[in-house]
């Protein structure tokens, strides 16, 4: 039972720390029958025995364990497959730290020496009926203080899921009957402009705190910032979709994957009201189909796809392709921009913070190290960027905005760099807009701090699209008067979060809602 004994114990552990939730029925019922059949003296029968033991433990451990569905392992194994061994040991480190590793066999050696006196399979089976029964008292008694405390409410556990349910079925009801529209660009070409999106992967507000890159000067150099925006995406597939069909309410993620009404494409939106759509990438947009998956919710017939082949590698990604500087993308993008008349509407993406990228020269450093140096000199470029367009003389208008977070510190359900759960440190990031070519001082930013997503997006640029901030005498505060509102909900395929008055709600896969702080 030495295998088997220190099985249990890392349940144990791992429940105690938060990173299991076991069955408890399911498991003694297992130890029982490994108990029960340990006396095989036959060396076949014990060998059929593991087998077998293994089929069933093997898979409850992973069910158990607070880790994506076995189905998403599934259809990301060829991306999967695709991983460097650089990245494959980062990600090892982190799923196995070195105390953890140390604790192990300090567990292991401890068994060793303990089972030689006592039954260390007496004690797991105690613990195994003694942790249940004390949590399920424990959490009795919580309930019981907490209703003669509340006095009026009468809110129960059971219910609280239900009201999750509908609170979700009302907003997925108010975001479907929500569009933006778009007027037409001044023909005047003295206020005519570009739109430049910037779609960055693996940016929040928490990985600005843990990188301590929350003072860099690039945020207080927009017009306008969006401090409470919901990116609602954890994943950059649905992330692009999300943006690209700015222009209509909050899609339920598995509608995603199906046409949506054209009105709802921004760079359709945009090259109806007189732009010229263009992407532009700093990768190959290979991985998991996402240059098709641009193109195809651009919605506009024959876009062109800006070539990054002149511009300088200062990375390789986590499947080994190149990554190209932002700033020398933009640049050699910017010095064929002449080339088309008029104004251009943008959609560029950047996986320059993503996991496991290794940035050139400092190859040495894990990405979770070389994230605050990576975030620092996006930034910093960003304000190159705006420079380099102020100084040949045209116009533009730069929205920054990010697919998802990074996920840079993890939490008590998922290890950094995991975001199958899109919890609000995840999905709640950074989001603003700058003019560039106006004469004169901007003013101070206007600070957006209601809950918005990316309908307030697109209904800003609507705004600055219909009426051209490069009018003589106009108060850009203007723009962002009652932009609409959109609460923090998260998604990825099979989990929802919301935002709670006191945390947020898991829905996971099986339709069960967790509240979480």
């Amino acid at each position: 039972m030495t295998f088997w004994n220190l099985y249990f114990i890392l349940k144990l552990y791992l429940f105690a720390t938060g990173h299991l939730k076991p069955l408890w029925l399911a498991n003694l019922a297992f130890v029982t029958a490994l108990a029960l059949t340990s006396p095989l003296r036959r060396r076949v029968w014990r060998i059929a025995r593991f087998i077998v033991a293994l089929g069933i433990g093997v898979p409850l451990f992973y069910y158990e364990a607070i880790v994506p569905p076995f189905s998403r392992v599934i259809e990301e194994a060829s991306g999967l497959g695709s991983f460097t061994a650089g990245y494959w040991l980062e990600l090892a480190g982190r799923f196995l730290p070195p105390a953890l590793i140390i604790a192990v066999l300090a567990v292991v050696l401890g068994h060793w020496l303990v089972n030689r006196w006592l039954r260390v399979a007496t004690f797991v089976v105690i613990a195994l009926i003694a942790v249940p029964v004390w949590r399920t008292a424990s959490l009795a008694i919580t309930s019981a203080q907490s209703a003669s405390t509340s006095g009026a409410r009468t809110t129960s556990v059971v219910e609280q899921p239900l009201d999750h349910n509908a609170a979700l079925a009302a907003f997925r009801t108010a975001e479907s009957q929500r569009q933006v529209t778009f007027g037409k660009l001044s023909a005047n070409p003295n206020e005519q402009f570009d739109v430049i999106i910037l779609h960055i992967c693996s940016l929040s507000w928490d990985d600005l705190d843990v990188s301590k890159a929350r003072e860099n000067p690039m945020l207080s150099h927009f017009d306008y910032l969006l401090t409470n925006f919901s990116t609602a995406a954890s994943y950059s597939g649905p992330a692009a979709i999300r943006v690209l069909r700015a222009s209509c309410g909050q899609e339920a993620h598995a509608d995603l994957y199906k046409p949506a009404p054209q009105q709802c494409y921004l760079l359709n939106d945009l090259a109806h009201a007189g732009f010229t759509p263009q992407i532009l990438m700093n990768h190959d947009g290979h991985f998991d189909n996402f240059l098709d998956l641009a193109k195809e919710n651009a919605d506009v017939q024959g876009i062109t796809v800006e070539s990054n082949a002149n511009a300088a590698v200062t990375m390789h990604a986590f499947d080994g392709s190149v990554v190209h500087d932002d700033y020398s993308t933009w640049a050699n993008w910017y010095a064929q921009r002449a080339q088309t008349p008029g104004p251009v509407a943008l959609y560029y993406n950047t996986i320059s913070l993503h996991d496991g990228n290794r940035v050139t020269g400092k190859e040495k450093l894990t990405s979770l190290e070389s994230y605050p140096y990576r975030v620092n000199t996006l930034m910093n470029e960003v304000d190159q960027l705006a420079d380099l367009i102020a100084k040949s003389g045209r116009r533009a208008v730069i929205v920054f905005v990010p697919e998802h977070g990074a996920a840079l510190r993890g939490d008590a359900n998922q290890v950094a760099g995991l975001r199958e759960i899109p919890t609000p440190r995840i999905v709640h990031g950074p989001v603003g807009v700058r003019i560039v070519g106006l004469p004169g001082a901007h003013g101070p930013t206007t600070v957006i701090d209601t809950p918005t997503s990316f309908l307030a997006l697109a209904q800003l640029l609507s705004n600055l699209v219909s009426n051209s901030p490069f009018k003589p005498g106009v108060a850009l505060s203007q723009y962002a008067a009652d932009l609409p509102q959109t609460q923090m909900v998260g998604e990825n395929e099979g989990t929802v979060t919301m935002k709670t008055a006191d945390g947020y709600a898991v829905k996971t896969p099986d339709g069960v809602w967790v509240n979480q702080k």
